[in-house]
């Protein structure tokens, strides 16, 4: 007998909610373990963390959700990487799937210029880190050419045009053009040619300890 598509519905949510709820008991129980292994109370990490003790409580029980400002906060106070939080989880982790327009708005130093920084997914163990950005420019955008960091970068071109430098040369991209290279020189967009201006960016470096 066929099935319509909301006859599967139910089971991919409740399959869904299964893995939600068992990252956050791992997450929960990663956090417990590293808190207890530097000898510090909860009280002791609610006051580095700015945290509640009752939030704390529920996170390390798996009883919450934490946000990504929450974890990085956790890592910070606790001395750790933010990827040792997700080290002990082993449900399915090497897929990101991201529908249209839901990337994780993130800061970078490029933030300031007016650039938009949306994560598409990132590495979660091994040796490399691994960082898919969907980054839009607009009219309030400024040039930036001046990044720098470890390891090498892809960019694809989505839309509109950029003159985008590297080191001492300088390539003009539109749809459909993609550039690879060293991180460590001098690099970014040095002239808005048309906008709005959108490209992917997958940047590949050690992961940091």
């Amino acid at each position: 007998m066929a099935r319509n598509r909301q006859d599967d519905e139910p089971a991919s949510t409740a399959q869904g909610d299964s893995a939600a709820r068992t990252l956050e008991i791992e997450v929960g129980r990663q956090v417990r373990d590293f808190r207890q292994s530097l000898g510090m109370t909860i009280a002791d990490l609610a006051r580095a963390t700015k945290l509640s003790p009752g939030m704390l409580s529920k996170l390390e029980n798996g009883q919450t959700s934490p946000s990504l400002a929450t974890l990085q906060a956790l890592a910070a106070a606790l001395n750790i990487p933010l990827t040792a939080l997700f080290a002990s989880y082993d449900e399915k982790r090497d897929a990101t799937f991201v529908r249209a327009g839901q990337g994780l708005a993130i800061e970078r130093r490029g933030t300031r210029a007016g650039h938009l920084y949306q994560l598409l997914g990132h590495s979660l163990r091994g040796s490399i880190q691994v960082e898919p950005y969907l980054i839009t420019l607009d009219q309030g955008s400024d040039a930036f050419p001046i990044f720098r960091h470890p390891g090498y970068e892809f960019i694809y071109m989505l839309d509109g045009e950029l003159s985008y430098r590297h080191a001492d040369r300088t390539y003009v991209l539109g749809p459909g053009d993609s550039l690879f290279f060293d991180a460590d020189a001098p690099h970014g967009p040095q002239e808005l040619r048309r906008l709005p201006a959108t490209y992917l960016s997958v940047i590949v470096s050690p992961m940091k300890s």
